[in-house]
């Protein structure tokens, strides 16, 4: 299994973990910190299997979430969408700021960052395993 098979299957487990908690009715503050923590870890996933994708697949290597982010842009693999960039600022801001408002405001962005985490998944499923044949079965 390559890195970039191995990142993009703990990828898609923490993602539906994410979605776990996204679809929990009660909202609360354990489901908001645990709902960011998810985000946080989602967020690493991507990135670094962004990464991994970058380098085994383009030969290009990139550092940091915005310059893969930016190289994706660059090489098609991504169409270009200012909100990648947010959703990097949005984990830096977990990462540094303790208040509570900036937590409720960080909570109700993360659905959002989910549609985008779980495009980004299909984009690299496909890539996996491209759709080369249409065969039709019916008579």
């Amino acid at each position: 299994m390559t890195k970039f098979e191995s990142s993009l299957k703990d990828y898609k487990e923490a993602l539906s973990r994410l979605k776990e908690v996204l679809s929990l009715p009660e909202k609360n503050d354990i489901i908001r910190d645990s709902t960011i923590h998810r985000f946080e870890i989602v967020f690493d996933l991507a990135w670094k299997t962004l990464k991994a994708f970058l380098e085994e697949k383009q030969g290009i290597r990139c550092a940091a979430p915005k310059s893969c982010f930016r190289e994706a842009y660059s090489q098609g693999f991504l169409k270009y969408d200012e909100f990648w960039l947010a959703i990097t600022d949005l984990r830096n801001e977990t990462a540094h700021t303790y208040s509570m408002k900036k937590a409720e405001e960080v909570f109700e962005k993360i659905p959002k960052c989910f549609e985008y985490f779980d495009v980004l998944l299909k984009i690299f499923e496909e890539e996996v395993t491209p759709v080369k044949y249409k065969i039709n079965f019916t008579g």
